[in-house]
Formats: structure tokens, sequence, C-alpha cells
């Protein structure tokens, strides 16, 4: 909290599609994420989600039970919050199919929230240590169609309705977007801006050059209501993990005010890297 505003909020409970963020909001109480909007109800602020394990679908909602087919189930939840605002989120989590006790996918998960810096700027680091279970586990998604949807599995965010004259840019250069307002592309990094009530505010995703299939597929929306930004893993191909075979993806995301350039994504790259690499 800040004041009586809500910088960040985990939200956990066994009814719940995900455990997801929302809201995300800037250190100055704009928020820039939005859970389950109306055209798509199953997004959920910022959160991770496969899209097929195994050929059952753990993303969309089946239309006659209003739940995804494949469940994930978020177990073992620890959160250490400090006093000075930062904090440490552990969890466990089982992927299996609806009425069905196997579990086909184990996920380790840890994310640790940095305090809001003088500059009003906070990261959250995602870990996140997979490990398949006693039969192959194949990762797929919808192949992705030219300036349509498809090739999203993973980290998403969905962001605020309320964010106006939006703006991509890469580690290398900005973003152009195409008659449907998708953008495909590989980078380390990307950062996804706008304003807030005329304030310039954004949020930077960046890969970790350990993930598997670095630098990473990105997909990204800039319509005009729907804001969102896919570390695509899946998009150019399905994974498959063997029986018992582990996977570990890393990532961070900071929050900030301003608008970040090529330069600047690159100066928090390097920063993320070498603190990953010193732990």
């Amino acid at each position: 909290l800040r004041g009586q505003d809500v910088v960040w909020r985990f939200n956990h409970a066994p009814d719940l599609d995900v455990p997801y963020f929302h809201p995300i909001s800037t250190a100055g109480g704009h928020v820039l994420t939005w859970n389950s909007p109306p055209d798509h109800v199953w997004h959920h602020g910022l959160w991770f989600c496969w899209k097929y394990i195994n050929g059952v679908n753990y993303w969309e909602h089946d239309r006659q039970t209003g739940k995804p087919s494949g469940r994930t189930t978020a177990t073992n939840l620890r959160v250490d919050a400090r006093d000075d605002h930062s904090a440490r989120i552990s969890l466990t989590l089982a992927y299996h199919p609806v009425g069905v006790e196997d579990v086909v996918l184990r996920e380790a998960r840890q994310i640790e929230i940095t305090a809001p810096s003088p500059r009003g700027e906070y990261h959250l680091d995602w870990t996140a240590e997979f490990t398949a279970g006693e039969r192959a586990v194949k990762l797929d998604r919808t192949p992705p169609k030219e300036q349509s949807w498809g090739g999203y599995a993973g980290l998403s965010v969905r962001f605020s309705k309320e964010l106006s004259d939006r703006q991509v840019t890469s580690d290398v250069s900005p973003v152009e977007f195409g008659s449907g307002d998708r953008h495909r592309s590989r980078a380390t990094s990307m950062d996804y801006n706008g304003l807030i009530a005329g304030e310039p505010v954004g949020l930077a995703l960046i890969d970790h050059p350990h993930n598997p299939r670095h630098p990473t597929p990105w997909y990204v929306i800039r319509g005009p209501v729907m804001g969102y930004i896919n570390a695509a893993l899946l998009n150019d191909e399905p994974m498959t993990l063997e029986p018992g075979e582990q996977m570990t993806l890393r990532y961070r995301l900071t929050v900030h005010p301003q608008r970040w350039n090529s330069a600047q994504l690159q100066a928090a790259q390097a920063e993320y890297w070498r603190s990953v690499d010193s732990r």
C-alpha cells in the first residue's frame, strides 16, 4: 500500500483459474492492469498460464463449465512481506485435467518484489521451475496467424483500458504494428508504455539469457481497447519435456514512471542479468 492506494496485490484462491497480480500500479497510484475484461474474461492482469498441455486447454474457458478444461492448482503458498514494502512470494503449482488426480506438470514459483525506488520504479523478479510428471509433456499453442491471434502461452500482461497513447519499444528500436495492431518478433526485452491521466507510465519485461529459446519471441497487441503483451515462448513451435525433465524460466518486470527508450531498456536489462548471475 501507498497510503490508501494498492501498489500491487497478489490474488490466489482454490476457485481461481490461476493465481495472478491485479492491480499492478505505479508508485504514484496509476493502475496498469485489467482483470477479466469483457472481451477475454480469462485475462488476469499479470499472470502465467500455459495454453495446451498434452492437448488439454488451460487457457480459455469451456463454454459449458465456465472454467478451463485444465486446472492450475496452487498450494504451499508463502508470502514474506517486509517493512520496506518488498516481498517474496513462493508457491507450488500442479497442472492436471479437470477430474484427473494425476499431475502432468509441477511448478515451483518464486517472485521477488522490490520496494519502490526514489524514482518510483519497482521490480518483480519471476522464477518458475517446471518438472514433467511420469509421462512426456507437450506444451503447445494455437499456431500464430499473421496480424491475428495465436502463438500465446506463458507470462502475460493485460493492460488497463485507461492506458492511452500506447507505444512499445524493444531493446533495439521502437516496435512497429501492422494492420491488425499486432507485433511479433524476438527480443531480449520489451517496454510497453503510455499515458494515464496525462502522466507517462510503463512496464518493462526482460527475458533472461538462460531461458530456453532466448531471445524470446514476443506477441504484442496495441488495439483501441486491447493492450496485451506475452513472452511467447511457444510462438514458433511447441515444446516437449521428457518424463522428469526440468525447465526454468526467469523474467524481470519493472514498473516505472515515464516512457523508456531502447537505451534505458538495455541498461535495465544489464542490471537484471547481473543481479541474477550474482545470486
